[in-house]
């Protein structure tokens, strides 16, 4: 068995002397930013909602099963409730940045 400190210890940089850490370049991301992934969950959620609302309107109609209306309806309330947590933490992060001192 290789305890990890000693497999640690075995390291050597390439490139780099003992007393002198090797710089590494910085990566560019490669994939959607922020921004790009919150609209796509945004428009997802209005899917969601809207996909509850239409198959709570064929319920009423009877033109959808009941267990069908039921599963659209709580997909929609989940996403609601996750919409809504992610609205509060955008805020009270707000609140904490407009307490800082600069």
């Amino acid at each position: 068995m290789i305890s990890p400190l000693s497999a640690i210890g075995s390291l050597t940089l390439q490139g780099a002397s003992a007393t002198t850490p090797a710089v590494s370049s910085v990566a560019t991301p490669s994939g959607p930013s922020f921004a790009q992934t919150l609209a796509s969950a945004a428009a997802d959620a209005v899917t969601t909602v809207q996909g509850g609302e239409a198959a709570a309107i064929q319920g009423v109609t009877g033109s959808m099963p009941t267990f069908k209306v039921v599963e659209q309806v709580m997909s929609a309330q989940r996403t609601l409730q996750e919409m809504i947590s992610i609205r509060d933490k955008a805020v009270s992060a707000y609140q904490e940045i407009s307490r800082m001192t600069i």
